[in-house]
Parts: structure tokens; C-alpha cells; sequence
């Protein structure tokens, strides 16, 4: 100790192999031990057998380790084998290529962090195919960990409050005067609901605990171009609230980006083709009227005091629509039996909210046309899913 103090603020220490060692340490020193070093070797010891020699036979005499105790025997010597040194599970975990908090990515790196935060450490690849190898099989293991759990859990609620997608993504904060750029964040799309949540729901009582609820067909969300992105990293989407609030989240994998677009695709689509039509109040001439989105009828408007239909029209005779990024929205819709453009224009307090779900609406209208899509929804729902290992294991 008084050496290294002595040192200066370099040291320099040399490794080298000690012949006294496995005395000291008790360990055999014969042609049976991997870690006896030959004439022909370098002089050093392998790594696996440092912390990883045990013997395949334990005789009755275990007071001592040394090699005159243990009795004559042709089965008698010593195996390599793999310790483990930690264990992460992978059920709920998340792994990051980026420093935490910001978008900067490590080169050949990345780390694994448990739901319990037990975090794997910064493991080095020696090439970026390794590292993308590595996340490709971690996601992979997370994702079929995840469906297998989602089947579970799916049995203890009712058909219209189904998970449809669980996973980590991590949120970019509005404020960009805070020091740590991104958080993580737990996303989950179940019945009607868009949930956000700070650490996974593992009871019942945590589903009511959510950092965020959103209603699936009155939020916009938006996969992200490389034009539209906002810093360094690569895979991102953002998600426009009924309130008109835009939030940024970002993703490890394409592959991740791609799970998230689907698993949002077909929530919408259930939950619009469950609840079939959606009324809003609004505001025409001063009067207080009411807007219907109709999955089969299409748009009706009616006076909210007497019912009476203004007008109805089908989605294929709208042909247009602007707002004013306020209240207002103006449709132009085409008449069939005239071919004429009619302008309806209505003033709402939700806009946001308005303009989403009319986007679900009409996007689930084109998803129930293309017998592809549809078919793929039912294929989804009856694929049996299986899991993998569920940890990520460590050993030397």
C-alpha cells in the first residue's frame, strides 16, 4: 500500500504466472488441471479457470482441499465449468446502446438494466455486428418473454380491455434546459387506452396508477423520418395528445420501431370497430349541435336539443377539411346526387381530439377493406406465443 502511494499518479503493475500460487491456493498441480501451465504454454493461466475449477468428486475429508486428502480414484480430477457471475432477468428489462439520459450512442456497447434496476454493466463488443447481434437476440428473447406474459395476464381481463402491446421506450423532455435529455419510460396499449407508466404494471391496482392515460382514437401518433428527428437518435415516433400535446419517445431497434407501429394499428382498430361510432359536441350558428362518426354511416350532424339530422354524408364523400389549429373545422363534402362541394363548417372544444378520431376512423375504415390486414389481426390473436430463457447470463 505504501508503495502504490508512493507511486505517483501512474502505476504500472505486470501480471505474471506464480508456480506457488495453487499450493497456496490448495489447487493441484498435475496434468489434469487446465491451468497448470506446460513447457510449450505463455506462462499464463486461462481465465476460465480461475474462478472456475470444480471438482467431480467430493470425498468424505472436506477439512482440507489439498490433493494427499482425497483418495485414489481414476474418476478423480478437475472440470472446467462456467460460473455465473450475475443473472438479469429479461422479463421487463431494457437495454441501451446511448448514455443514460442523452443521444449519445456507444460504439460496439450497450447495457441491460432489470425492472428491479440490477443493471448489467457497459458490455464492449469487438465489432458492431457482434453488438447488433446481441441486441437483436436480447430483443428478441424480451419479446417472446413479453407475449407469453401479455397471454397470461390477457386471461384475467374482459375482451375490450385486452393488452394488445407492453415494452420500454425511453421519452425526450420538453425542456431542454434539464441536463438528462431522455427518460424511460413503460408504454402499454390495453383496451381503449394508451398508458405511460414509470415502471412496468405488475398488479391489477398499478393500472390505475399510470403516469398518463390516452384514448387510442383520439391520440396521432407519427413514425418519425430522419428529416424529423430531433437529435442524434435514430429511431423515434411521436405521439400527439387529444390536447395537442406532442410527445417524443425513442426506441433501441427498427425492429422495435416497426412492433410498436403495428401493436398501435391494430388497437385502433379494435377499439374503433368495438365502439362503431363516437359523438362530439359542437358549435353551428351558435347553436349547440352534436357530430357523429359513424364507422358505417359515415358523419351526421343533429341538433343536440331536438336530434334532428342537419346533414349526413359517407367518408367517401369527404373530400376535404382545414382548422384553424383552434376550434374551428370546415369539411368538404361531395354531394352525390349534384357532384357539388358543400362546406360544413363546425366549431368544437376538443379540436385535437376531433381531428385524431376521425384519422382512426378512417384509417381502421381502409384496414376493414383490405382483407390482408384483417386477416393478419385474426392470425394475431390465435398465434400461440412461447418464451425464451428469460435471463440474460453472465459467466467466466
Amino acid at each position: 500500500v505504501q508503495v502504490l502511494r508512493n507511486a505517483g499518479e501512474e502505476v504500472t503493475l505486470t501480471v505474471s504466472f506464480l508456480k506457488r500460487a495453487p499450493a497456496f491456493l490448495k489447487l493441484p498441480l498435475n496434468e489434469d488441471c487446465a491451468c497448470a501451465p506446460s513447457d510449450q504454454s505463455s506462462g499464463t493461466s486461462s481465465p476460465l479457470c480461475d474462478s472456475g475449477l470444480h471438482l467431480n468428486y467430493h470425498p468424505n475429508n472436506t477439512d482440507t482441499l489439498s490433493c494427499s486428502s482425497w483418495p485414489a480414484s481414476p474418476g478423480l480430477r478437475w472440470e472446467k465449468r462456467w460460473c455465473d457471475l450475475r443473472l438479469i432477468p429479461l422479463l421487463h428489462s431494457r437495454f441501451s446502446q446511448y448514455l443514460p439520459g442523452s443521444d449519445l450512442c456507444r460504439q460496439n456497447a450497450f447495457q441491460v438494466i432489470a425492472v428491479d434496476g440490477v443493471c448489467s454493466g457497459i458490455i464492449q463488443c469487438l465489432s458492431a455486428e457482434d453488438c447488433i447481434d446481441w441486441l437483436q437476440a436480447i430483443a428478441s428473447n424480451i419479446s417472446n418473454l413479453t407475449k407469453h406474459n401479455i397471454k397470461k395476464i390477457n386471461r384475467n381481463f374482459p375482451v375490450n380491455q385486452q393488452i394488445v402491446y407492453m415494452g420500454w421506450t425511453e421519452e425526450r423532455e420538453q425542456d431542454s434546459l434539464q441536463d438528462r435529455m431522455y427518460t424511460p419510460k413503460f408504454l402499454a396499449l390495453r383496451g381503449a387506452s394508451l398508458y405511460k407508466f414509470i415502471a412496468p404494471p405488475v398488479t391489477t391496482w398499478d393500472w390505475t396508477r399510470a403516469e398518463k392515460t390516452f384514448s387510442v382514437y383520439e391520440i396521432m401518433c407519427k413514425i418519425l423520418k430522419d428529416s424529423d428527428l430531433l437529435d442524434r437518435r435514430k429511431h423515434c415516433f411521436s405521439v400527439q395528445s387529444e390536447s395537442g400535446e406532442d410527445l417524443y419517445f425513442s426506441v433501441e431497434l427498427e425492429s422495435d420501431l416497426t412492433l410498436w407501429e403495428k401493436a398501435f394499428q391494430t388497437a385502433t382498430f379494435l377499439e374503433v370497430e368495438r365502439i362503431q361510432c363516437k359523438t362530439y359536441a359542437c358549435v353551428l350558428e351558435s347553436h349547440l349541435m352534436g357530430l357523429t362518426i359513424d364507422f358505417s354511416m359515415g358523419f351526421v350532424c343533429f341538433d343536440a336539443a331536438t336530434k334532428a339530422v342537419l346533414w349526413r354524408y359517407k367518408f367517401s364523400q369527404l373530400k376535404g377539411s382545414s382548422d384553424d389549429g383552434k376550434s374551428k373545422i370546415k369539411f368538404l363534402f361531395q354531394n352525390q346526387d349534384t357532384k357539388q362541394i358543400e362546406a360544413k363548417e363546425l366549431e368544437f372544444s376538443n379540436l385535437f381530439a376531433v381531428l385524431h378520431c376521425i384519422h382512426s376512423f378512417f384509417a381502421a375504415k381502409v384496414a376493414c377493406l383490405d382483407p390482408l390486414y384483417v386477416g393478419s389481426q385474426a392470425t394475431a390473436s390465435a398465434a400461440p406465443t412461447t418464451s425464451g430463457t428469460g435471463k440474460l447470463k453472465y459467466s467466466t
